[in-house]
């Protein structure tokens, strides 16, 4: 009997200690809104889950009606409030010429656009960054652990300091999430276009804002990855702090090879490496994310992407969309030399990912999943998985827990 009871007790460690949990947040055609897209999620300094979203009206794209929307949860994501718009600009609104240009938009819909939380650890408030017609930004602060955000306040300025190198007239913060670095400094990926390619998006340049003052004023960083026949159209752009205190940037572009791009900075604005191609990181060119788990003092790099290059019904081209689909988890803890785990948590539809862990050793991943008909970029939800290093490795990694 003994025996058996022992048996029992670490058949339930084992169970406990491998585990995932899935859930949709949001749904597409629910709530007022056609579509829920560009997915982001951080946990506060109190360990609250905010999840938050594009929320989209119609399904015009990019540049149709859209608000941001968010929820929060404070018991590891077993339960959620009621979504909220969150970014409110007051004033007269202007669409972005280039989309107009492009018979892209409506003159009359208000877009907001890419969304970006930052945690702060030492000040416990939420940072809160976001655009408007992906020509304004904005930041915005909430100290009550995200149940409530201040007045926008405008920070185009910043990315107007850009100019004079590189004369865009689109912008774009993260999207996903930013982070704060060892020393306090906040920092956002952020990407520019001169929208006179395709979609009002191309050509690109991608680099980095930061704030060294919680928030209160913001800087622009050098550009880190320029537009080449090599590095094409560099865009949307994960961050994520080294071991060794460096940052990394880990880059979606439109290039020939298909593969993901990295390039590392002492401080996240300057000084950046020259960008060199991942082999093991595959570009379907599609949002990835990235995020730290170092709660037992050995440091782990995590990645999400879709893991797939192929492509239904047509001819797989250097550099062009593949499908969106396969989403995966990479492990690496070498600080991205190497990815020696891999786990597809969606073998099916899966876009835009965001990644984030908790002190207790959670890993969030909050991504697009499933598209309404064949497109696979008219999302059906928005889901978010909650997962321990035990089960995203198979048992080869777990937690040194007390």
């Amino acid at each position: 009997m003994i025996k058996r009871c022992a048996l029992l007790l670490c058949s339930m460690t084992m169970l406990f200690a491998a585990e995932s949990r899935r859930s949709d947040l949001f749904q597409s055609g629910t709530g007022g809104y056609a579509l829920y897209r560009i997915p982001g999620i951080v946990v506060t300094a109190k360990g609250t889950l905010l999840a938050y979203a594009e929320a989209r009206k119609s399904d015009r794209g990019d540049w149709g009606p859209i608000d941001i929307v968010l929820r929060r949860s404070t018991d590891g994501g077993a339960t959620w409030s009621a979504a909220k718009v969150i970014a409110k600009v007051e004033g007269e609104h202007r669409k972005n010429p280039v989309a107009l240009a492009q018979s892209l938009a409506n003159p009359s819909d208000v877009t907001y656009n890419n969304p970006v939380a930052i945690a702060d650890r030492k000040t416990g408030a939420v940072h809160f960054l976001f655009c408007q017609e992906y020509m304004r930004a904005f930041y915005m602060r909430s100290d009550d652990d995200g149940q409530s955000f201040g007045k926008p306040v405008e920070i185009t300025a910043t990315f107007d300091r850009f100019r004079p190198e590189y004369n865009w007239k689109v912008l774009a913060t993260g999207p996903g999430h930013g982070i704060q670095l060892s020393g306090g400094r906040l920092l956002v990926p952020v990407w520019l276009s001169t929208g006179t390619g395709g979609h009002a998006h191309r050509p690109s340049v991608t680099s980095t804002i930061y704030s060294d003052d919680a928030g209160r004023s913001w800087q622009r960083g050098a550009i880190a990855v320029p537009d080449t026949p090599e590095w094409v159209f560099p865009n949307e752009t994960a961050a994520a702090e080294l071991s060794d205190g460096r940052v990394l940037l880990n880059v979606r572009t439109e290039s020939k090879g298909n593969r993901r791009l990295l390039t590392t900075s002492g401080d996240g604005a300057t000084g950046w490496s020259a960008p060199q191609f991942h082999e093991n990181l595959l570009e379907p060119i599609c949002f990835g994310s990235m995020a730290t788990l170092a709660v037992d003092g050995k440091s782990r790099l995590l990645f999400s992407n879709p893991d797939n290059l192929e492509k239904t019904g047509g001819v797989a081209e250097p550099g062009k969309n593949r499908d969106r689909k396969n989403l995966a988890i990479q492990v690496s803890y070498d600080d991205a030399r190497t990815w020696m785990v891999k786990k597809v948590i969606e073998p099916g539809w899966a876009g835009y990912s965001d990644l984030a862990t908790d002190a207790k050793g959670w890993i969030y991943c909050f991504f697009e999943r499933g598209g309404i008909g064949d497109n696979h970029f008219k999302t059906a939800a928005l889901t978010l998985v909650r997962m321990d290093v035990e089960w995203l490795t198979d048992g080869k990694d777990s937690l040194k827990r007390k």
